[in-house]
């Protein structure tokens, strides 16, 4: 039963380090699954505490994904149409590896706001402040993602080696 938890965290941990850089997989909450399925390891001690906190964590880390850009956008006099482009973006610029997925978010956040009858100064200026909005959130949830990756691996190890 041990190794059947293991396997599923190990899963959760990863599809939660890409959930944290694909929009629409939700990377935190996933990767905090697969932590709290391996504290039900018997030979494993996750105390509650760290359990808590992590599970605080992946909550403030998704609201932050969904607020903070837009907060941002709006707080630079920019519309819906330079958020949705950047998520667009995003997934258009995928196909192309890391450089699709930095520029697409700052093209499409431009040419949304651009749609939306911005003159071209602010629509680059409303793209860029979007662009860095979306990549902080990103890197934050990566960032909680990759450290519980980490934390099952080591504790994963720890139950193969017990």
């Amino acid at each position: 039963m041990e190794y059947i938890l293991l396997v599923f965290a190990m899963l959760l941990a990863i599809v939660g380090l890409v959930g944290a850089i694909v929009p629409g997989i939700p990377g935190p909450p996933l990767s905090f699954v697969g932590l709290l399925l391996l504290s039900f390891c018997s030979n494993l001690e996750i105390g509650w505490t760290v359990l808590l906190v992590t599970a605080i964590l992946a909550v403030a880390v998704t609201i932050l994904d969904y607020v903070a850009p837009v907060w941002l956008t709006n707080k630079k006099g920019g519309s819906k149409y330079a958020m949705w482009g950047a998520v667009i973006g995003m997934f258009l610029g995928m196909p192309f590896g890391f450089l699709g997925v930095v520029l697409g978010p700052f093209i499409c956040a431009l040419l949304g706001e651009m749609i939306y009858g911005t003159p071209f100064e602010k629509a680059l200026n409303v793209a860029f402040v979007s662009f860095v909005a979306f990549m902080l959130t990103t890197g934050v949830k990566f960032i909680y993602s990759f450290v519980l990756f980490i934390m099952i691996a080591i504790k994963g190890w720890s139950v193969i080696f017990a």
